[in-house]
């Protein structure tokens, strides 16, 4: 009896052991595999599921698509980073909207044939680091072509001179294609010019002096500048400029042939004033030379008429007799040793009136800036009256300057008021 009651204790005791042992082994298996289902998305990495990377889309036409992610979208907002203009995005579905109207391929705002990035992203509103950034590629399309067209900055025909330039930018009212490159065609060849190969470049020139030659018998060429421009698709379109040019004057050259001109001439007046110098002061002496023998002449005979008066003794008496006739004598001396030198004074006097006139003639002749349009006529008229002159005076001989006279000193003697009033002409 008591082994029996020993056995039912021993088996109730396992018993219990053995279901304890069930139910801490259950506890413990539930702890360790039970997940929440917030953590169970906060482990998945955020993407997009249906992304398209790229749309072709024609004119007048819409698009529209949704784009989702692998959680739920009510956490999460939707922005656009950088994109054409009139492309939207919903920020709480992610539908992407654009409606490509003609107006912005016709103001310029979008082209044809030219791949837009969409730059987009997707962001948390609970965890701000949790994001994704990515882009798609729009490009627009059109089944109606309009071509380009090139439009110069500068009316079709254009009228220059020798020595002036032109300047004007070759512009592109853009079609369905752009145009790519432009190509510059003449009808005579030129040379230093900026060349136009592209939309907005510059076309520059200068027209040179020798434009038009002196053996040619127009005196006006027309000269054509032809720009063609052509699309990927070598759809073309010409712009024509036409450019009359007329003879013009080098500035450059005969700015200086007037310098060389006016200096020819200013040295030749330096050496008519040096050459009137000599010959005033050769008649100033011959003057003094024969004034002396007058003196001398004059008072010897004056001597002698007082001796022969006044004289105590015969013997001077008999002197003064004869002193008149040394003073008569002392006439062919003068003439013989000094004569008159009535041509020099002449010579002096046309010396010093050509001088003048052509001193006038340099100051009345003077050029006007740098762009004096009478500069050709002014060359020519002191070069007629420099050979005028030069003829004029063919036989004489000009004197030149030494280490003795300077022409500081002539140009002092020549304009002396002294000298100026011997050689004035007087009008009775």
């Amino acid at each position: 009896m008591k082994l029996k009651v020993l056995l039912s204790l021993l088996i109730a005791g396992m018993c219990t052991t053995v279901a304890k042992a069930q139910d801490s082994t259950h506890i413990e298996h539930k702890a360790d595999t039970v997940i929440s289902y917030q953590d169970s998305l906060d482990a998945i990495k955020l993407r997009i599921i249906n992304m398209n990377p790229y749309f072709t889309l024609h004119v007048d036409s819409v698009l529209q698509y949704g784009f989702e992610i692998n959680k739920p979208a009510k956490n999460y907002y939707w922005y656009l980073k950088n994109a054409p203009v009139g492309v939207k995005l919903e920020k709480n579905t992610g539908q992407l909207y654009f409606r490509a109207e003609k107006s912005y391929f016709k103001s310029g705002k979008l082209k044809y044939d030219v791949q837009y990035k969409v730059e987009m992203g997707v962001q948390s509103l609970i965890n701000p680091q949790e994001k994704v950034d990515t882009f798609c590629t729009i490009v627009f399309y059109s089944t109606e072509i309009v071509a380009s067209r090139l439009k110069p900055t500068i009316s079709n025909n254009l009228t220059l001179e020798e020595g002036d330039s032109v300047k004007f930018r070759i512009q592109c009212d853009e079609g369905t294609f752009p145009t790519e490159h432009i190509t510059m065609y003449t009808n005579i060849p030129i040379a230093n010019y900026t060349s136009v190969r592209k939309c907005d470049d510059e076309f520059e020139w200068m027209v040179p002096y020798d434009f038009i030659r002196d053996n040619d018998t127009a005196r006006q060429k027309t000269l054509t500048l032809r720009f063609v421009g052509a699309d990927k698709f070598y759809n073309r379109d010409t712009a024509e400029v036409k450019i009359f040019i007329r003879p013009g004057i080098d500035y450059p050259t005969q700015n200086m042939l007037h310098k060389k001109v006016s200096n020819e001439v200013s040295a030749y007046i330096a050496q008519l004033k040096l050459t009137f110098y000599v010959l005033s002061r050769n008649i100033k002496k011959t003057k003094s030379t024969r004034t002396g023998f007058d003196i001398t002449s004059s008072s010897t005979a004056l001597a002698g008429t007082a001796l022969s008066t006044a004289g105590e003794s015969a013997g001077a008496k008999n002197f003064g007799k004869i002193l008149p006739s040394v003073g008569l004598t002392l006439v062919p001396v003068k003439e013989a040793v000094s004569p008159n030198k009535v041509q020099e004074q002449n010579t002096a006097t046309q010396v010093r009136s050509v001088a003048k006139r052509l001193e006038y003639l340099v100051s009345e002749n003077a050029i006007v800036g740098n762009r004096d349009v009478s500069v050709q006529a002014k060359i020519k008229k002191m070069q007629d009256e420099l050979k005028a002159a030069r003829l004029q005076l063919v036989d004489l001989p000009l004197v030149e300057f030494d280490n003795n006279l300077t022409q500081e000193d002539v140009e002092k003697f020549f304009t002396d008021p002294k000298v100026n009033k011997k050689y004035k002409l007087k009008v009775n």
